[in-house]
């Protein structure tokens, strides 16, 4: 079968990797869509995030859904020919956070296309997958692009728990890439009253428009618009900070009203935090990590009709052209969600 394999910053290629066959608990899918991710750029733009380094050929991906092929013993409630979602989170189940239900903090985690551990967990953008049956989520009435929005989304829902009560409250959004935009929508959809998002580019902007937004503010052209929500300590109940940058989160915090709450969920390294202002308004800061069973609630809110993702998927390339599809996905003046079709 054909992989995506990266060796080294934008040395991204096509290999054949061997198949595997399912075993007992598990089944063999023939992916379908898989999203690049900003970890995956990450691995191709620089070769890794931080101190997280390529140091072996890796496949990439972790965003995938696609058809069953073959079941394995023991397979319960999954029909070959089904369209599954597949989480990309395998925890050990026998830790200690595991043990607590702290899933996405497992010590013993696998999760796919990440160098973090070594040798490295291979990721999911080949065109056969064996996966257990416990990662993956029926996507039936769903499309293949749709269905591997779910982890996406599902990191968006942990986010918005996080937050707490959103039914009624003012939220702000900083960052409008693909996480940006789905916290809008799972705000959204938690009953917010109004949300005003930010960012950089007017393509990035008018798609949080066309997708919840109450107003998009283009910080780096019209920041007085946002500092207009600083009046009388702030604005907002509730951030989702998205970009991992320190002037968003700054402008973000200021923009709070007290006892506002932060939910940060943009990776972008150590940053400078400005503490006296989580104290003198008492903020509360809440750090946001993966997910666990929000990857089946998002697929069946997906499948009722609740959260459409459809909108946020701008292009899809053929796995032939993944190479162009790393360098559109990079480009926030055009794309949103690019993803690649594996069949």
């Amino acid at each position: 079968m054909k992989s995506l394999v990266i060796h080294a910053p934008r040395d991204l290629r096509i290999e054949e990797t061997p198949e595997e066959t399912p075993g007992p608990g598990e089944v063999q899918v023939a992916i379908a869509a898989g999203g690049i991710c900003g970890s995956d750029l990450h691995y191709y733009q620089h070769g890794g995030m931080g101190t997280i380094r390529i140091k072996e050929p890796m496949i990439l991906g972790h965003e995938v859904s696609g058809h069953i092929t073959a079941l394995g013993a023991e397979v319960q409630g999954l029909e070959v020919g089904q369209l599954v979602a597949v989480s990309p989170s395998r925890p050990c189940g026998t830790c200690r956070y595991c043990d607590e239900g702290k899933h996405n903090h497992c010590l013993n985690m696998r999760f796919y296309g990440s160098a973090m551990p070594f040798p490295h967990i291979q990721g999911a953008f080949r065109q056969m997958l064996v996966a257990d049956q416990r990662q993956c989520a029926p996507a039936d009435g769903l499309t293949p692009g749709e269905a591997a929005m779910a982890e996406p989304l599902a990191v968006c829902l942990h986010g918005a728990r996080q937050a707490g009560e959103l039914l009624g409250k003012r939220v702000l959004v900083t960052g409008c890439g693909p996480i940006g935009l789905l916290c809008i929508l799972a705000a959204r959809r938690a009953g917010a009253a109004e949300i005003v998002a930010t960012d950089l580019t007017d393509f990035t902007l008018d798609m949080a428009r066309q997708n919840g937004a109450d107003q998009a503010i283009n910080v780096g052209s019209d920041a007085d618009t946002l500092k207009a929500y600083e009046a009388d300590k702030g604005t907002f109940d509730v951030l989702f900070e998205c970009t991992g940058a320190a002037p968003a989160l700054a402008s973000g915090i200021a923009a709070l009203r007290p006892r506002g709450v932060i939910v940060q969920l943009g990776l972008g390294g150590d940053m400078t935090v400005p503490l006296q202002a989580l104290t003198a308004k008492e903020l509360r800061l809440c750090g946001s990590f993966r997910f666990h069973e929000e990857f089946f609630t998002g697929v069946e809110l997906m499948q009722k009709g609740l959260i459409n993702v459809k909108p946020l998927i701008t292009q899809t390339l053929d796995l032939a052209d993944a190479v162009a599809a790393f360098e559109l996905a990079s480009d926030r003046t055009q794309a949103m969600k690019a993803q690649i079709a594996f069949a």
